[in-house]
């Protein structure tokens, strides 16, 4: 990426070096001058490429090639940025293997100071894709909202409009709704118990803003962790707390969703996505602090579609009306839970 209209000559210089000795040493852990870098593939030379908004929500458990190669179908071949905050630089290699790009950088933002570092955000703002790492999104959120990182992510969202990702941790903060994991992870069969559970931590729209996701809340490594009664039980209480009726979305592990620039959505993958709608005329009949969970409606408070994924891609559900007429691919089952117990079937 460009650089050397903010930094002095010697930084530039540097800059121009790494770029002329890229063929012997394809991939090095630190540039002086870019700050949070912890591995660089390709040109620092910043590039001019057409782009196409969308985000991809993975379910963590491992990478997803399809989606990568759908988010850098879109990236115009420019730079592609990584986020973390715990130290994990392994998706360059695996990135630039999938797509020709001009560069794969990962920054690790491990503090509030990083996170309103100029240079931080000026190379974020540059990027013309965006992946967001897993680990931990309690330390996203208080490290980078509000900060200048959280500017300049929701500048990609809202106004360049270049794919943007994001796995576990990362796909958690992309939704409008989020469940931060203070404390701890919360657990299905715990929560359902009492939704009030002092790990139930949920945040509204205050940290970033994709596209069609305002009103969504995910949850991740789903099937595989047996998620999704903490999932129904987190929109339980933003019904109850908020008067607000949310909708769910939740890939499974090495699964993900690909919402392209009109509100469509694809699943991407080995596993299955779940998409769930909730109805203002069914809200829970108990969610009260240390009293099991009853949201049934006669078994039918929630309506929910299952698509499975495929390596191509397979399905398509509107993330940007929920209109069940538009889904196809899948099949749908509702869903209640009846004195704490999630419970599913067939329609």
């Amino acid at each position: 990426m460009k650089i050397n209209q903010l930094f002095s000559p010697l930084i530039t210089a540097t800059a121009i070096c790494f770029s002329a000795c890229y063929q012997s040493a394809p991939q090095t852990p630190v540039i002086p001058g870019r700050p949070a870098s912890i591995g660089f593939i390709g040109d620092t030379a910043d590039v001019a490429a057409p782009v196409k908004g969308g985000v991809v929500l993975i379910g963590g458990g491992g990478n997803v090639d399809g989606a990568f190669q759908w988010m850098l179908s879109r990236s115009g071949g420019g730079d592609v940025v990584v986020l973390t905050a715990s130290g994990n630089g392994g998706y360059n290699a695996d990135i630039d293997s999938l797509g020709k790009v001009n560069s794969v950088e990962t920054l690790n933002i491990t503090s509030r100071e990083l996170a309103n570092n100029d240079t931080v955000a000026y190379i974020i703002r540059h990027a013309e894709m965006l992946f967001i790492a897993g680990g931990d999104q309690s330390r996203y959120m208080q490290q980078w909202r509000g900060t200048k990182v959280d500017a300049a992510i929701n500048y990609l969202l809202q106004e360049k409009k270049v794919p943007v990702g994001g796995t576990s941790a990362g796909c958690a903060i992309l939704s409008g709704w989020y469940y931060s994991g203070e404390g701890g992870s919360a657990v299905s069969d715990s929560v359902l118990a009492n939704p009030y559970d002092s790990l139930v931590k949920l945040y509204n729209n205050d940290f970033l803003h994709a596209p069609y996701l305002q009103q969504v809340i995910s949850d991740q490594h789903y099937l595989k962790r047996h998620r999704e009664g903490r999932h129904v039980t987190f929109m339980s209480r933003i019904i109850k707390d908020n008067a607000v009726f949310p909708r769910g979305i939740a890939p499974d592990e090495k699964t993900a969703v690909c919402i392209d620039e009109n509100g469509m959505a694809t699943v991407y993958g080995v596993s299955k996505a779940c998409f769930i709608m909730t109805d203002s005329l069914k809200k829970p009949e108990l969610c009260e602090n240390s009293q099991p969970l009853e949201w049934n409606h006669a078994g039918q408070a929630l309506k929910v579609y299952e698509i499975p994924a495929s390596a191509n891609g397979n399905g398509s559900f509107s993330v940007a009306d929920f209109d069940p007429a538009k889904a196809s691919g899948g099949s749908w089952y509702w869903w209640w839970v009846e004195k704490g117990q999630l419970k599913k079937k067939a329609i």
